[in-house]
């Protein structure tokens, strides 16, 4: 057949009419006689390009097209094409039967009458397969039933010139959009829709609007173009681009549309269901605590899963919020509580209270000399786990503060967990390493720990250091200390490449408690530089400001972190960037830039002495250097690496025109978003794990491998602030690459006062379902709603059945 040929009805080609029909009633769809599923393994597919108004140009094209992929590629995902614009086909049960997918090349309005509807209805309830192209969006404009099977109606407004726009690729695994570029530039006819549909729908594609002109009725950042879904018995796929004739001559599109095909006619199984919000089911596994008893968790800080399922999580130390803390430096107990760590077995879904160590860090709330962020911190388990029941914690002992000085220490030591009782044998503590900290000021204490594949122990350790008296810009102020020590220069903590704090350590903890340092640290701790003795060989990662939340994905052993900005509300042209938080995928030790530079290299203005209110030159990002009166590290620094994402009250991912010297304009009315699906305000980073799909998992709760690979980043706060699953670019990613996706979990893990509102920790259990740290409502304490979580998905496996595939050696 030619495509010429292929455009003439097969069945008499009536003129289609445009008149609005009712919901075809459902005895129609009964009338005809359909195997189920449609079509056999001589795979053919009918091409429908009826249109109640001038036929669209793009319809001999499409027809070549999809002829063409039928005819080419593999053997076995070959088939044939037919092509009609008569609707009675729809009407004839034993034509209609031999097709194994539909596709609608159609134009606008009304092209079948409620009976022809009434046998596409029945045609899909059988199993069959349909694929809509661009203005099939527009097709049956009054049917309820036609609008689930598209998933969307195109707005008024959309663009109608053709434009060049760039395509985000989620689906890595779909057999429409595994093999196309992560970012897909083309140019299209690009529609808006008047309900976003994603959530209801499988979105396989976004639209990038800020690289075109989107019109007035713009979606935003979430702009599906591409998009499937299990339907009515049936598969849907729909595709907005081809909205040209070129748009078919184009390999990439070809080969999304030869994907969507094999899917829709059952040659090959895909995953139309992972990212439909009702697959997902969020409980709550904790209960509210008895009064006065922390029985069922503490204030919340921080969870690990046991390879059996058994969930520790951590209570930072904050007291019942009835009880009075201590705040008077004169008192002994000044700052004491109970750092508390909870297990939660969901064979028995009993919480048992493991042990509590007692931690400084109790002070209630207040300004920043008064409140604190120190207590029980962390928690990882040994990798030998399940043999050695070793529990790591990162905590402030009380026992060690210095009152006079306030000064405390910091340590990690690992405990014996006993896997029969839960319960934790605090006289088996070991010390594995420890640092001094300042604690006459809050806050920024850090805390999060992680594995990678070869045992190294990676521990996040916060500046310690307040913004407030450099306006909320970098934490340069080398005034004022307390007894010798400043608390506001992050550049005697994060900055101080022989200091502790502000930094991701790396170390290899050994079976007698001690520790030996990888090849491969920032530094090696015994640098000549400048006289020697000026680093520390623990640090991996330098230049982070209170990093809560790693997590390293053992499949790569990239690691990934995130960390809480300072408190500048907007841009200053005098000294520099808002606030940014921050997330990072750090594939090699280096500077991530705080107190230096933010974000994508933008610097902050030095500070002059004996007067810090009156500014000196930007820091240079490429060559910076530490001249703080309180650095007792190198002078040069290693050169800053531009991190993933950053976001602050402006937006996601804010830049700025730069003069001849790189320096950004910093000017609200100049600057452009790169990453505008998120945004802060009240922002307090917090990183989660990459996901890995284990398909040897027999779990009916795991999530589906759509999610493999992809980085969970989210926010303490819920609402315009991140809470997404996003991409990196294996050829960009620790080099400072934006993310290529993002899309908002923000319905599958619920937002709002009776879901997860203030995100504090989350982490995948081996069984694959996710579980999540709710912190509560209140601050420094454990209320009502501070819960531990779990999301399990219950969508289940690919479609169709390995039984309905057309041909039973492509089950994948």
């Amino acid at each position: 057949m030619v495509a010429g040929a292929l455009t003439a009805s097969l069945l008499g080609g009536n003129a289609a009419s445009a008149r609005p029909y009712p919901e075809p009633p459902r005895s129609l769809a009964t009338t005809l006689s359909l195997p189920s599923p449609p079509g056999g393994a001589n795979v053919k597919v009918l091409v429908f390009h009826a249109s109640a108004t001038e036929e669209s140009p793009t319809v001999d094209a499409g027809i070549a097209a999809i002829e063409k992929i039928g005819l080419t590629g593999p053997e076995a995902g070959r088939f044939r094409t037919v092509a009609t614009d008569d609707p009675a086909v729809f009407t004839n049960g034993k034509q209609l039967g031999k097709y194994n997918a539909v596709v609608f090349l159609t134009g606008g309005g009304d092209v079948l009458d409620p009976e022809q509807e009434a046998g596409l209805e029945a045609y899909m309830e059988a199993g069959g397969g349909f694929l809509g192209i661009h203005d099939a969006a527009r097709t049956e404009p009054y049917s309820d039933w036609f609008t689930g099977l598209i998933g969307a109606r195109p707005a008024a407004g959309s663009p109608t010139t053709v434009q060049r726009a760039t395509v985000e690729i989620g689906d890595r695994q779909h057999p429409a959009t595994k093999n196309l570029p992560l970012e897909w530039k083309r140019p299209d006819k690009w529609l808006n829709w008047t309900k976003n549909p994603s959530g209801d729908v499988h979105t396989v594609a976004r639209v990038r609007e800020i690289t075109y002109k989107p019109g007035a009725s713009a979606n935003g950042w979430d702009h599906p173009v591409s998009w499937c879904r299990d339907y009515d018995g049936g598969r849907s796929f729909y595709t907005a681009m081809g909205g040209t004739a070129d748009s078919f001559a184009e390999t990439d599109f070809r080969d999304h549309l030869r994907g969507a095909l094999d899917w829709t006619t059952r040659i090959s199984q895909a995953d139309c269901k992972a990212t439909i919000t009702s697959n997902y089911k969020a409980e709550r596994v904790t209960q509210p605590n008895q009064p006065g008893h922390n029985d069922q968790i503490g204030e919340p800080h921080g969870l690990v899963a046991a390879p059996d399922g058994r969930v520790l999580y951590i209570g930072r130390g904050g007291a019942d919020s009835s009880k009075p803390v201590v705040i008077d430096w004169n008192n002994p107990d000044i700052g004491k509580g109970l750092g508390q760590i909870h297990v939660y077995d969901p064979k028995t879904k009993k919480v048992t209270l493991a042990g509590e160590l007692t931690i400084f860090g109790n002070k209630g709330g207040g300004d920043e000399l008064v409140k604190v962020e120190e207590g029980l911190l962390g928690i990882e388990l040994d990798p030998d786990f399940e043999k050695n029941g070793w529990v790591y914690l990162h905590y402030t002992p009380h026992s060690k503060i210095d009152r006079d000085k306030q000064t405390a220490v910091r340590q990690v030591s690992r405990f014996t967990l006993d896997p029969a009782t839960n319960k934790l044998d605090l006289s088996s503590e070991k010390v594995l390493l420890h640092w001094p900290v300042q604690i006459h000021s809050c806050c920024h204490a850090g805390g999060g720990m992680a594995w990678d594949s070869k045992g190294n122990l990676y521990i996040a350790t916060g500046d310690n250091n307040s913004s407030g008296f450099s306006d909320g810009y970098s934490g340069n102020n080398p005034q004022p200390n307390y007894k010798g020590v400043s608390f506001a220069d992050a550049r005697r903590t994060a900055g101080n490449t022989n200091n502790l704090n502000g930094k991701i350590l790396r170390i290899h903890p050994e079976d007698d408690g001690t520790y030996t340092l990888p090849e491969g640290n920032l530094f090696t701790g015994r640098e000549p530089d400048e006289g020697g003795g000026k680093t520390r060989g623990e640090i991996y990662v330098m230049g982070v400001r209170n990093p809560a939340r790693i997590s390293v994905d053992k499949t790569t052993d990239t690691l990934y972190a995130g960390w809480v900005g300072p408190d500048a509300g907007s841009p200053s042209t005098t000294w520099g960037p808002a606030k940014y938080d921050t997330f990072a995928a750090i594939t090699k030790a280096g500077n991530h830039g705080w107190p230096y530079c933010m974000g994508n290299k933008q610097p902050y203005r030095d500070r002059n002495l004996p007067d810090p209110s009156k500014p000196l030159g930007w820091y240079d990002c490429d060559h910076p250097k530490n001249e703080s009166p309180n650095n007792d590290g190198l002078v040069n620094l290693p050169p800053i690496t531009s991190n993933t994402i950053w976001y602050s009250p402006q937006g996601g991912g804010v830049d700025y025109p730069r003069d001849a010297n790189g320096i950004p304009s910093y000017k609200v009315e100049e600057q452009k978003q790169l990453l505008p699906w998120l945004k802060g305000g009240g922002q307090a980073t917090m990183n989660g794990p990459v996901y890995r799909y284990d398909a040897a998992s027999t779990s009916a709760d795991k999530w589906p491998s759509y999610w493999d690979g992809k980085w969970f980043v989210g926010d303490f706060y819920d609402g315009t602030q991140p809470r997404h699953a996003v991409l990196t670019d294996p050829k960009t990613v620790g080099k400072g690459g934006l993310p290529t996706h993002a899309e908002s979990l923000k319905k599958i893990i619920p937002v709002g006062a009776d879901g997860i509102r203030n995100l504090m920790d989350w982490k995948f259990a081996p069984d694959g379902s996710l579980y999540v740290l709710d912190y509560g409502r209140g601050f420094f304490t454990s209320d009502s709603k501070s819960a531990l979580w779990r999301v399990t998905y219950k969508g289940g496996g690919p479609t169709p059945a390995a039984e309905d595939l057309a041909r039973k050696a492509a089950v994948q």
